[in-house]
């Protein structure tokens, strides 16, 4: 079966690091870009940075760059999203995600498929894991 398993997240205060992390299953995972979005009850789902196959590009929604960093290990199926300096803002489930499109969408339109993300249709998706940002 395939699986992306999100985990990592919790309750931080400002200015706080999580690393969340998004293991992967039953699929050629190396073949695969990932996408992490993020849902607030309310709002539109966002898409918050993505990576492609082999991990040498990544793209991130404004308000985070700086502050998050994607990065992948093949060799363990895995992507890990670095969070720091969060705000309560950042606060959301956040769920990774991929497609067999992906990777074909980012090297046509690179850093403008992140406002795209949240309205891509993706293959898979992991089960969400949720973030609050609170003191």
């Amino acid at each position: 079966d395939v699986q992306l398993q999100a985990s990592g997240g919790g309750l931080v205060q400002p200015g706080g690091s999580l690393r969340l992390s998004c293991a992967a299953s039953g699929f050629s995972f190396d073949d695969y870009a990932i996408a992490w979005l993020r849902e607030v009850p309310g709002k539109e789902r966002e898409g918050v940075s993505m990576i492609t196959k082999s991990g040498g590009n990544t793209f991130y929604l404004d308000s985070v760059k700086g502050r998050f960093t994607l990065s992948r290990d093949n060799a363990k199926n895995t992507v890990y999203l670095q969070m720091n300096s969060l705000k309560p803002e950042d606060t959301a489930v956040y769920y990774c995600a991929t497609d067999r499109t992906l990777e074909g969408i980012i090297r046509e339109f690179g850093q403008r498929t992140v406002g795209m993300m949240g309205q891509l249709d993706y293959d898979y998706w992991g089960q969400g894991t949720q973030v609050t940002v609170s003191s």
